[in-house]
């Protein structure tokens, strides 16, 4: 085995060890632990870009296993990079960057291990990415949960502990639906490896079958509830809302590890070659991500703050991602894929923005505008003698504005920007006559409902954004100069120069999502990677 195998397992290796050499240095010495969390992250980034650009190569579908112990798979712990997850690892790595690099100015110091609970998190999203078990899932998943238990309860308050309870509780309870569902398909088909279930699957036993879609749909719902959809959602606004906001910005990833399972198992386990179980689910999904989309918006309309307009923002991406997997079209999980790169990149410089816009606001400036508004009051000028053309703003108060603006656009989708590309994507792929939401002649309802449903979305997210603006920039009733660091402002404009950087590479994204794509729609390519020996290996006993 050469070197390039083993890089693998670094994306689990590394922040493990990082996190592990951070709890030896006592809280006060801040400097140091930021220091080597920067340095871990960077090389981390550093390692993501390597391994994308390993399978990305115009040979076809590519998938690189690496077995612990060099045991052969069903066996041994497996850990699978493909290009799916080796873009989800790359999304992670540049979240966790901007986050930290943003955490600098003062949330690292707001609380303990701050920095360890960070690279733990990280190795839990790397792992969960990477392996190719569902026990080890479940491990990775326990560790980036408790993790974000730690950073979700950072810089305490009544509120956000509040928030952080109900987060905590929610998330045991998908926990034991998790371990539930696992136990119920180890229990017919006697393995946990993705690879050998999906040779086993066609195989069980009709008497089985209701109890291994049992399983199936308990494990489904634990991811459901991670992803926020809906009625599994009302959780996930507060939480986000009440987190610090580097915690908020790379939480924008946890709900994308529920997307990316579910993309996965309905692929590879429930595709084409699952007989009777082919499709399990997938209706569950459209219809279930459509529901989404509706609350989303409906939610982004009756924000009054911007942490839950971010929320919203965010339970409106998780309804798209998931309506796009219930139409089971490859083009519509290319179009997935890319939107999925850019609401994420979006949302997470959102909720960096929140902080530095609120510090120009008033504590109660928004509920008094809103009040002012339901009742046509109009704030009386302070010198009607004088009438004032324009105002003039702030160099920070400008560089916020036009932050603001572009991600209006983006979380819109509204074009030039990446947020559009997304969206014209999948809108194309509901017209594509292959997928669910078709028919022979074109869309049927369900895909003419997603259609006006991810329009009136990006609607509801442009009004919602512009009346948000106005009240914030252009007619705020105090004007307050915020302060705003370096290391504050320069990952939100990194992270939006990021989306404008999909926006003028999207054809070669593009071409990376589509080869993704069409690698999930061909799962025999990973099981013989995974499984070489699958004709003899890991093969269905006979029934009794």
């Amino acid at each position: 085995m050469g070197v390039s195998p083993h890089l693998v397992i670094l994306p689990i290796l590394l922040p493990m060890a990082a996190g592990a050499l951070l709890l030896l240095f006592e809280e006060r010495r801040h400097k140091l632990k930021a220091g080597i969390n920067i340095v871990a992250t960077v090389l981390l980034l550093v390692l993501s870009i390597w391994l994308l650009r390993l399978v990305d190569t115009s040979g076809g579908p590519v998938t690189h296993v690496y077995r612990l112990g060099d045991w052969p798979a069903p066996f041994a712990i497996v850990l699978v990079l493909d290009r799916l997850s080796a873009l989800m690892m790359m999304l992670a790595s540049v979240l966790a960057a901007a986050s930290l690099v943003f955490s600098l100015a003062r949330w690292h110091k707001g609380g303990p291990h701050f920095h360890s609970l960070f690279q733990f998190l990280l190795m839990g999203v790397n792992g969960a990415f990477l392996t190719g078990d569902l026990f080890n899932l479940f491990v990775f998943f326990e560790v980036l949960l408790a993790a974000s238990y730690g950073l979700m309860l950072h810089g305490s308050g009544t509120f956000r502990v509040r928030a952080g309870l109900h987060y905590i509780a929610i998330n045991l309870a998908a926990s034991l639906l998790f371990l539930i569902g696992v136990s119920l398909i180890y229990g017919v088909t006697g393995t946990l490896n993705m690879a050998d279930l999906a040779t086993r699957v066609p195989d069980i036993a009709p008497e089985n079958r209701a109890l291994f879609a049992a399983g199936a749909a308990i494990l489904g719902t634990a991811f459901l509830v991670k992803a926020g959809m809906w009625p599994l959602c009302f959780w996930l606004p507060p939480a986000y809302m009440a987190a610090s906001a580097p915690a908020s910005a790379l939480f924008a990833i946890l709900s994308k590890v529920g997307f990316y399972v579910l993309l996965r198992l309905t692929l590879l386990v429930f595709g084409a070659g699952a007989g009777s179980l082919s499709g399990f689910g997938s209706q569950v999904l459209l219809f279930g991500g459509m529901a989404t989309i509706a609350f989303g918006a409906f939610g982004v309309l009756a924000s009054q703050s911007l942490g839950r307009l971010a929320g919203y923002s965010l339970l409106i991406s998780s309804g798209t991602l998931l309506a796009a997997v219930g139409l089971g079209d490859t083009a519509a999980v290319s179009g997935a894929m890319f939107y999925l790169v850019s609401s994420t990149l979006s949302i997470s410089a959102f909720f960096l923005l929140i902080e530095l816009v609120e510090r120009a606001q008033e504590p109660a400036a928004d509920l008094l505008m809103v009040t002012m508004e339901a009742y046509g009051i109009e704030p009386e000028p302070e010198d009607e003698e004088e009438e004032e053309v324009g105002v003039v703003m702030p160099g920070a108060l400008a560089i916020l504005g036009v932050c603001f603006g572009l991600l209006a656009l983006l979380l819109a989708g509204l074009p030039p920007l990446s947020g559009f590309i997304g969206k014209f994507a999948l809108i194309d792929a509901v017209f594509n006559p292959d997928g669910l939401g078709t028919t022979a002649g074109g869309p049927n309802g369900a895909g003419w409902l997603l259609t006006a449903l991810l329009i009136l979305s990006g609607l509801a997210a442009l009004l919602a954004m512009m009346r948000t603006g106005i009240r914030t920039f252009w007619a705020p009733l105090e004007v307050i100069v915020p302060r705003v660091l370096v290391v504050e402002i320069v990952p939100v404009i990194a992270l939006i120069g990021l989306c404008v950087l999909l926006t003028v590479n999207a054809g070669t994204v593009m071409r990376y999502t589509d080869a993704a794509a069409q690698a999930l729609h061909e799962p025999r390519s990973y099981v013989d990677s995974v499984m070489p020996e699958a004709g003899t290996v890991g093969q269905p006993e006979q029934a009794q």
